[in-house]
């Protein structure tokens, strides 16, 4: 086993057991976690909910999407302090947050951006033979 190597090693101050081209390789990329994005969903049902949330998107590697409809539904200021805590803490870890229609708020830390593009109303085409 590789750590009865390295006791013969230092066991022996003079190192005789081993020659001189002889080397000792260790494997330490087994204990490396992957830094894998996650795309978590979240209900948030009360303002207590936000813990689990902020938590998540502490971590870094969390994109939240939140379910706003049943706090919306309940209690529309919990649901204003909700949002301002979240949109505090994004701020905070330069993430982005924005609504998407109106019961979804998507959050993302800061490798990823929401693009924000307004659209603009469509104009009708004039005909060049008119």
């Amino acid at each position: 086993m590789i750590f009865n190597k390295i006791k013969k090693v230092f066991s022996n101050p003079m190192g005789n057991d081993f020659a001189e081209d002889e080397y000792l390789e260790i494997d330490l990329g087994k204990d490396e976690k992957e830094n894998k994005v996650l795309v978590k969903l979240f209900v948030l049902k009360d303002y207590e909910d936000v813990t689990e949330i902020l938590h998540a998107l502490r971590e870094g590697y969390t994109i939240a999407i939140i379910d706003i409809k049943i706090l919306r539904k309940k209690d529309s200021i919990e649901l204003k302090r909700a949002i301002s805590k979240i949109k505090k803490t994004t701020d905070a870890l330069e993430g982005s947050i924005a609504g998407f229609g109106e019961n979804t708020v998507i959050v993302t830390p800061s490798f990823a951006k929401i693009s924000k593009a307004t659209t603009k109303p469509k104009q009708e085409k004039k005909d060049r033979w008119e």
